[in-house]
């Protein structure tokens, strides 16, 4: 579990309860992912290199901190990682986004691709996958594989939550990506879902079935 941050601040934590029950709401859900995650972006990017601008304030000159190197990339695993972008943007408005269409055959558990999309000179970028289940960790690790092709090879991993047997398939796949996520449940019952975890996010954040 070394590369795995579980975020456990207290905010973190009661929206995650909230966003358990399955009395919330479909715009309660919706708005609460994009609150988490504004707080889980802090986490990730904690760490990012700053360097120092020359700027005049209203009160005279000054040298001040910002962010160093290219624009960040925000990569989304369609179609609830949306969910997460959203709120990551709120934050890094100027970051560049890519989105990785998978979806899960459900007899065999594994990820089936249909789109791709991503920014140019991703071998210069911090690249941040965002996705909010890691379950079997088929479709972050198929979504990770094609992102490095393109040439990635910073990359992150964003999940609201985590089952161990995908914590352990993901880290085992890609031992060089850090894993960040609020919490890590009990265990994937035999449909390859989180428990206790909070249902199909996707189905939850956009009222379908």
């Amino acid at each position: 579990m070394a590369q795995v941050t579980v975020v456990d601040h207290p905010l973190v934590q009661h929206k995650l309860t909230i966003m358990r029950d399955k009395e919330t709401s479909t715009a309660g859900f919706r708005r609460l992912l994009r609150e988490i995650a504004h707080l889980l972006c802090y986490e990730v990017t904690r760490d990012l290199e700053l360097t120092n601008i020359d700027i005049e304030t209203p009160m005279g000159p000054m040298s001040a901190p910002t962010l160093k190197g290219k624009k960040l990339v925000f990569a989304s695993i369609l179609r609830a990682g949306n969910g997460l972008l959203e709120g990551m943007l709120d934050l890094v408005p100027a970051a560049r986004v890519a989105h990785v269409g998978l979806y899960r055959d459900h007899e065999t558990l594994q990820p089936v691709e249909y789109y791709f999309k991503a920014p140019g000179g991703l071998e210069d970028r911090l690249v941040i996958v965002v996705d909010p289940m890691l379950a079997t960790a088929n479709s972050a690790t198929a979504a990770i594989d094609k992102l490095k092709e393109r040439g990635a090879n910073n990359i992150r991993f964003l999940c609201l939550l985590a089952a161990p047997e995908g914590v352990e398939a993901f880290t085992r796949a890609h031992p060089d990506v850090p894993v960040f996520t609020a919490a890590i449940d009990s265990h994937l019952n035999e449909m390859g879902y989180i428990v206790p975890g909070l249902g199909d996010a996707g189905d939850r954040m956009y009222g379908t079935r």
